[in-house]
C-alpha cells in the first residue's frame, strides 16, 4: 500500500514538497548530522584538525542548523531564513580567515545533499511512498544547497576582502570611537560607519574577553566589530543576543573566556563594556562561576554587590562590628545563624531545618544574637545592609 502525501502551493522550492514529509524527515536529522560530519572527516582530511580541535562544537552546530533549517521549510515554506543566512555568512568567513579555498567550502555542502539524498531514498523505500515524490525532494534539497552556498560564499567574499583592503582598520578605529568615554558627535558616527560598512544601531551589546581566551578572527561574525590585538580585547553586536548567536557561544572553545554585558543604548556602550570586564575579573576570581561565556544580566546583584569592592568590605566592618570580640567559631556560629534568621524571617523551625539544628538549640542561638546585635536589626535598613553584606561575604567564600 502506498502512502499518500499531497503538496501544497507556494512560491518556495520546499513547497513542491507535501509538509506532512517534514514529521516523516525529523526523526533522521540526528542520524544524518553524524553521517555528514564522519563524512567530511574521511573525505576531507583538512577538516580532522578542526572537528578534533576547540571549534568541532561550532561546526557541528552549522552542519545542523542547515539540514534543520530545510526541514522547517517543508513544514512551512514561509519560514524565515534570517538566522540560516547569518549561519552560513559566519560559516564562509571562517573558511576564508582559515585559508581554505571557496571550492572545498562548496563540496562540503554538496557533500551534505549527497549523504542526505540517499537517506531519503532508504526512508523513501521503506514507508513505500510515490516515487516522484523522491523527484521532487532532490530539486528542492539541490536549489537549497545552492541557495547555502551562494549565501556561505558572500561570507567567505567579505572575509577576503577584510583582509585585502584593511576593513578590519577601519572597523576598530569606529568601535574606538563608540566605546570612547567622550562622546564622539553623530556625523562623525556616521561617516566611520559609512568607512566601515557597519549600520549603526539603536542598541548595541558589548562583550570583554580575556587576554589569553579571546575568539580566532574568523569565529566571529561579519557584523560584529572587534579589536583582538587590544591588551584588553573586546567586540560590540549590534542589537541584543538572539537565539542563534547565543548557541554559538555555548558552543564555542572551553578556551575562551568572556562576558557578555548588558544590551544598551549605542550612547552607553562603554558603559555596559565596564560592568563586562567587571564580570570578568570576578569570574577570574572565582566568585562568578568561570564559563567560556558569563551574561551580565545572570549577575546583575552580585556586579552591584562588587562594584566597589572597598565600599563593601568598609560595610562589613560597620555591620558586623558586635562580633568582633567574639572568637572565631562564635563568630561563624552567629554569622550563619543571622543570615538563617533573615533568609527565614525568624521562623525557628525554618532555620532549625536549614541550620540541621534542634529547634531549641536555635533558639538558644537566637538568644545570643540578640544579646550580641541588641535592638540593631530591628530597623529595616540595618536588615537590608547586613543582609547585602552577608551575601557578599558567601560569595567572596567560593574563591579558590
Amino acid at each position: 500500500m502506498t502512502t499518500s502525501l499531497k503538496a501544497v502551493d507556494a512560491g518556495h522550492p520546499a513547497s513542491a514538497l507535501p509538509r506532512e514529509f517534514a514529521a516523516v524527515m525529523r526523526p533522521e536529522l540526528p542520524g544524518l548530522i553524524q553521517e555528514v560530519i564522519d563524512e567530511i572527516r574521511r573525505s576531507y582530511p583538512e577538516y580532522a584538525e578542526v572537528l578534533d580541535g576547540p571549534y568541532s562544537r561550532a561546526v557541528h552546530l552549522v552542519v545542523e542548523h542547515n539540514l534543520t533549517s530545510f526541514v522547517d521549510q517543508v513544514a512551512a515554506p514561509d519560514t524565515s531564513t534570517v538566522q540560516r543566512d547569518k549561519v552560513c555568512r559566519m560559516f564562509g568567513r571562517f573558511e576564508a580567515y582559515e585559508g581554505r579555498s571557496l571550492d572545498t567550502m562548496q563540496a562540503i555542502f554538496r557533500l551534505g545533499a549527497r549523504l542526505a539524498l540517499n537517506r531519503a531514498k532508504r526512508v523513501l523505500r521503506r514507508l513505500n511512498l510515490p516515487a516522484g515524490l523522491m523527484l521532487s525532494f532532490a530539486d528542492a534539497l539541490l536549489l537549497y544547497v545552492d541557495n547555502l552556498i551562494d549565501v556561505s560564499r558572500e561570507g567567505y567574499l567579505e572575509a577576503r576582502a577584510e583582509m585585502e583592503q584593511g576593513q578590519d582598520i577601519q572597523r576598530q578605529r569606529l568601535l574606538k570611537h563608540l566605546l570612547s568615554d567622550v562622546a564622539a558627535p553623530r556625523a562623525t558616527l556616521v561617516e566611520l560607519a559609512e568607512r566601515a560598512k557597519w549600520k549603526l544601531p539603536d542598541e548595541v551589546t558589548p562583550i570583554a574577553f580575556s587576554a589569553d581566551g579571546k575568539p580566532e578572527r574568523g569565529a566571529v561574525s561579519e557584523d560584529v566589530l572587534v579589536d583582538l590585538s587590544s591588551p584588553l580585547p573586546h567586540a560590540l553586536i549590534p542589537g541584543a543576543v538572539d537565539e542563534c548567536r547565543r548557541a554559538f557561544m555555548d558552543a564555542a572553545p572551553r578556551s575562551i573566556r568572556a562576558a557578555v554585558g548588558l544590551t544598551v543604548p549605542l550612547a552607553d556602550a562603554a558603559e555596559s563594556l565596564h560592568w563586562a570586564r567587571r564580570a570578568l575579573s570576578l569570574a577570574e576570581a572565582g566568585i562568578l562561576d568561570d564559563t567560556s561565556y558569563i551574561y551580565c544580566e545572570d549577575h546583575l546583584v552580585t556586579l552591584t554587590l562588587f562594584a566597589d569592592p572597598g565600599l563593601i568590605t568598609a560595610l562589613a566592618k560597620q555591620q558586623l562590628a558586635p562580633l568582633a570580640g567574639l572568637t572565631a567559631n562564635q563568630r561563624d556560629r552567629l554569622i550563619l545563624t543571622l543570615r538563617a534568621w533573615l533568609d527565614t524571617r525568624g521562623n525557628v523551625l525554618q532555620m532549625a531545618e536549614v541550620l540541621h539544628l534542634h529547634p531549641q538549640t536555635v533558639r538558644y542561638r537566637l538568644r545570643n544574637l540578640e544579646k550580641v546585635f541588641g535592638d540593631l536589626l530591628a530597623s529595616p535598613d540595618r536588615r537590608f545592609a547586613t543582609e547585602m553584606v552577608l551575601r557578599a561575604l558567601e560569595l567572596r567564600s567560593r574563591r579558590p
